[in-house]
C-alpha cells in the first residue's frame, strides 16, 4: 500500500480508488485506506491493528527465528556454541545503539513533521533531510565501529566474558557479525524510516522476508556447509542486505517525502537536535543493556557454560510473546508522534490508553501460557538436565519482567513521539544504573538465583521511575500540543495577517 502526501485535489486517488477526506483545519487528508490515513483519521482500534498487528507478526517470527536458530547451533551438541551467541549478544545492542539513534530519532521526527505538515505543509519539505542524516549517519557510525572491533577483536571476545573452551567460536561469531554492523544498523534505521510513515504493513513484509532468507542461510551455512556460528552470523548478516534493498526500493518507489539520496544529508541543528535529541537515549540504553549483558555473562561465567547455555535459550522462548508487546508499543510510537505534531489531543490520550489496554492483556495471557509449557518447550532444545534446571528458573523470571516491561516500553515510546529527550534518557540510563548494583547484591545474598532474578527487579524499579516521569512531563506535553494544535496554527496566520 503506498504512502501519499496531503493533496488537495478532491478527486479519486488513483492508489486506492477510494475518495478523499477532509481533516479539522480545512485541509484535504489521504483517502481512506492509506498509511496516512491510518496515522491521522482511522478510528483508533483500527489504526491500532494496521500498525501493531504486522509489527507484532514480524516480532515473533523473528522471535520464532532466534529459537530456531538456537536449536540450529544446538542440533550441534556443543554448549560452547550455544554459549558464543550468549556472549555476542551485547553486539547486537551495539547495532541497536547506532541503528537507534538514527532511526527511532530520525523517525520520531518525520512523524511529527507529517502531522505538522496538516497545518504546515513546508514541514513536510524537511522530511528528506531527516531521513538522509538518518540513514548515511547509522551506515557511517556503523563502519567506523565495526572496523574498530575488527581491530579489536581478541581484547573484545575476553571483555564479553568468553573463556577459553567459547573463544573460538565467540571470535568466529562476533568476527563476522561486526563486518555486518553498517548492513545491521542500516536495516534497522530503514525500519524505523518506513514505519514512520504508518506503513507497517511494508515492514512486516521486508522482516518475513527477512527471516526466511535467514532460516534457508542458517540450513546452508550450519546443517550443510557445517560453519558454526561463524555460519549463523553470515546468515544474519546476509539477510538484513536483503532487507536493506527491498526498504529502499519500497521508499524511493512509494514514498513522497522520503529522500535517501546522500545530496539530502545535512548537519543542521534544526535535524541533529532533535533526532539526537531522542536518539540519545536509545544510545544509553543500548549501552547499559550492553553493560548489563557483560556483567551477567561475567557473573554467570563462574557457574560455567551449562547456565550461559540455559540463559542463551531461556532468553529466546521468552522473546516471542515480548516481542509480541514489542509489537504494540513500538508500532504505536508513529501514531503517537503524528498526533503530537498535529496537535490532536485527544487522538494521542485515546491511543495511548488503547495501547496500555492491549499491552497488559497480552502481558497477562501470552506470558502465563508460556510458564505453564516452560519445561516441554525449553527441553526441545536441550537435554542437559543442568541446562533445563536453570533455564526454567531464568524463563520464569523473563516473563514476571515481561509484564512491567510492556507498559515501561509504552511509556518510552509516548517520551519519544513527543521529543521529551530528558525523561527518555533518565528511562535509558536507570535500568543499567539500577542493574549493577542489584546484581550484585544479589550474586552475593542468593548466588545464581539472585544473578537471574536481578534484571526482574531493576524492570519493576523502571517502571515506577516512569510512572513518576510521566506524571511530571505531563504539563510539557500538553504545552507541546497546543502548540500544534488547529486552533493555534489559526491564530498564528490571523496575527501573520
Amino acid at each position: 500500500m503506498s504512502t501519499t502526501t496531503p493533496n488537495t485535489d478532491p478527486d479519486i486517488d488513483t492508489d486506492t480508488d477510494t475518495t478523499r477526506v477532509t481533516n479539522t483545519s480545512g485541509a484535504a487528508s489521504d483517502a481512506v485506506g492509506t498509511n496516512r490515513w491510518y496515522l491521522s483519521a482511522a478510528p483508533i482500534l483500527r489504526a491500532l491493528v494496521h500498525l501493531c498487528v504486522p509489527m507484532a507478526a514480524a516480532m515473533i517470527v523473528g522471535a520464532v527465528y532466534n529459537v530456531m536458530n538456537a536449536g540450529f547451533v544446538g542440533s550441534l551438541h556443543d554448549s560452547s556454541l550455544l554459549a558464543a551467541i550468549t556472549f555476542g549478544t551485547p553486539l547486537l545492542g551495539l547495532v541497536m545503539a547506532v541503528g537507534g539513534v538514527f532511526g527511532v530519532g530520525g523517525g520520531a521526527l518525520i512523524s511529527r513533521l507529517l502531522g505538522a505538515s496538516e497545518h504546515d505543509p513546508a514541514k513536510a519539505g524537511e522530511i528528506k533531510r531527516v531521513s538522509s542524516f538518518a540513514l548515511w549517519g547509522a551506515v557511517i557510525t556503523g563502519a567506523v565501529l565495526g572496523g574498530i572491533g575488527l581491530l579489536l577483536l581478541g581484547p573484545l571476545v575476553g571483555l564479553l566474558g568468553a573463556d577459553a573452551p567459547a573463544v573460538p567460536a565467540t571470535s568466529a561469531y562476533v568476527g563476522v557479525m561486526l563486518a555486518f554492523v553498517p548492513v545491521l544498523a542500516a536495516a534497522f534505521c530503514l525500519e524505523q524510516i518506513v514505519r514512520a510513515e504508518g506503513a507497517a504493513r511494508q515492514v512486516m513484509v521486508g522482516l518475513i522476508g527477512s527471516t526466511v532468507a535467514n532460516v534457508l542461510f542458517d540450513v546452508l551455512f550450519i546443517l550443510v556447509l557445517n560453519w558454526g556460528v561463524g555460519g549463523a552470523a553470515l546468515a544474519m548478516g546476509l539477510s538484513n542486505l536483503a532487507v536493506v534493498i527491498y526498504f529502499v526500493v519500497w521508499l524511493q518507489r512509494h514514498s513522497v517525502n522520503v529522500s535517501l539520496a546522500p545530496r539530502w544529508f545535512t548537519l543542521s541543528p534544526a535535524v541533529l537536535k532533535p533526532v539526537f535529541g531522542v536518539g540519545v537515549g536509545e544510545l544509553l540504553q543500548a549501552s547499559f543493556l550492553i553493560v548489563t549483558s557483560l556483567v551477567l555473562n561475567n557473573l554467570a561465567a563462574a557457574y560455567g557454560d551449562s547456565a550461559l547455555a540455559a540463559m542463551g535459550v531461556a532468553v529466546r522462548i521468552a522473546q516471542v510473546p515480548e516481542f509480541l508487546v514489542m509489537g504494540v508499543t513500538l508500532g504505536v510510537l508513529p501514531l503517537l508522534a503524528y498526533a503530537y505534531g498535529k496537535g490532536d489531543r485527544a487522538r494521542l490520550g485515546s491511543a495511548v490508553r488503547a495501547s496500555a489496554l492491549v499491552v497488559g492483556g497480552i502481558s497477562l495471557l501470552f506470558g502465563v501460557a508460556v510458564f505453564a509449557f516452560r519445561e516441554p518447550v525449553f527441553s526441545a532444545f536441550s537435554s542437559d538436565s543442568s541446562v533445563l534446571a536453570i533455564g526454567v528458573t531464568v524463563l520464569a523470571a523473563q516473563l514476571v519482567a515481561m509484564v512491567v516491561n510492556g507498559f515501561t516500553g509504552l511509556l518510552t515510546s509516548l517520551f519519544q513521539a513527543t521529543g521529551r529527550a530528558v525523561p527518555a534518557i533518565v528511562m535509558s540510563m536507570a535500568q543499567g544504573v539500577l542493574f549493577i548494583p542489584i546484581v550484585l547484591l544479589g550474586k552475593l545474598w542468593f548466588g545464581l538465583g539472585g544473578i537471574i532474578w536481578a534484571l526482574t527487579v531493576s524492570e519493576g524499579l523502571v517502571f515506577v521511575i516512569g510512572i513518576v516521569l510521566w506524571l511530571a512531563s505531563r504539563r510539557a506535553i500538553q504545552r507541546g500540543l497546543t502548540e500544534g494544535s488547529t486552533e493555534r496554527a489559526e491564530e498564528a496566520l490571523e496575527q501573520a495577517a
